[in-house]
């Protein structure tokens, strides 16, 4: 099993200074890429202060020039947001900006308050439309000349200028949850990111369950590489834990106000919905998110990994972003990288 990082620019409160949270961010993609992980992911997102990432490229190329090996990836940039061409020629550059370390990821978008300012009218569950006719133009684009003429975008003939550096061209990633995007994804050659939220490991289960029946729907295409993320939070003892549980209830509380586009945000900064109001609020009970999240000791966490690993996960996606303190989540990442890595090499 391979491990990848996905970790955002956050800020929690206002009085938190920008430059702590990108000196922060630095020095985390700095740990993973000396402690064995394979991929750093960057996010996109528009106007909210928990996920400070407006375009993932510049993201990465900043990330590029303070590491050596980490590859890095988009996860996700969304579809409906871009223009093909746009889009193909960003990703084609900072491809050769990083000496070919670029994975692309993209996905469909998670908030309907972002659809509502960056492509009014769309709504969340007809996103994915335009992440399916996106996928092909890129690629034909990154072939070479190439005219497009599409439910969502029409262009004469154009290219990517530049060509990616890395050939045919840069791993490409789907974020995928349901049947209809496993299919795709497997019929396209992507790699997929699952997500499985708070949810138990039986949602993993399910995950790899639509792997498999799209591979058998699909038989005479390559099985792709199948990652899975979780929040992740390492410690040595219960006030370790008492901070990491309390930071993943305030994360999900957040998360759930955007899903829900409830539209209390003030700021750029999501109201906290209260655990006790939250939607399956059983799942956010510490017992119950220490089980199923991969919070715990070294040795908790070791084991848990290998039940992913024994389901067929290829590469496990560290979810560190969740408002944890600085000093803990760095802590947590050091013992990751010195613990729990070298028992999967």
């Amino acid at each position: 099993m391979k491990f990848q990082l996905a970790i955002n620019l956050e800020r929690n409160n206002p009085e938190v200074e920008m430059k702590k949270v990108m000196e922060h961010t630095l020095d985390m993609v700095k740990v993973a890429d000396q402690g064995g992980f394979n991929i750093v992911w960057a996010a996109e997102h528009h106007g909210l202060e928990m996920n400070i990432a407006p375009n993932p490229f510049q993201i990465l190329v900043w990330w590029a020039h303070h590491t050596e090996r980490i590859r890095l990836g988009t996860a996700v940039a969304v579809a409906a947001y871009w223009n093909p061409i746009k889009l193909a020629g960003e990703a084609a550059f900072t491809d050769q900006l990083t000496d070919g370390r670029l994975e692309f990821g993209i996905g469909s978008g998670a908030y309907q308050r972002e659809f509502d300012r960056m492509k009014p009218g769309l709504k969340q569950q007809d996103a994915h439309r335009y992440m399916q006719e996106m996928i092909p133009a890129v690629k034909s684009l990154w072939a070479g000349d190439y005219e497009h003429h599409g439910e969502f975008w029409s262009f004469p003939t154009t290219t990517s200028v530049p060509k990616p550096l890395q050939h045919p061209h840069p791993p490409v990633w789907i974020a995928a949850r349901s049947p209809v995007t496993f299919d795709y994804a497997v019929s396209q050659g992507c790699n997929i990111i699952s997500w499985p939220l708070a949810r138990p490991f039986s949602e993993a289960e399910l995950y790899k369950e639509q792997l498999d029946a799209s591979l058998e729907r699909n038989p005479n295409c390559k099985r792709p590489i199948f990652s899975l993320m979780r929040h992740t939070a390492l410690y040595a003892n219960s006030a370790g834990r008492d901070v990491a549980i309390e930071a993943v209830q305030r994360s999900m509380g957040q998360f759930e106000n955007l899903f829900h586009n409830l539209g209390d945000v003030k700021l750029g900064f999501p109201k906290q919905i209260p655990v006790e109001d939250l939607l399956e609020r059983h799942q956010y009970d510490t017992d119950v998110l220490e089980e199923n999240l991969m919070f715990g000791s070294p040795k908790d966490v070791i084991e848990k990994l290998k039940l992913y690993e024994k389901l067929g996960v290829d590469e496990f996606v560290y979810l560190a972003s969740m408002g944890l303190p600085h000093q803990n989540q760095k802590r947590s990442l050091e013992l990751f990288c010195n613990h729990v890595i070298p028992e999967f090499q």
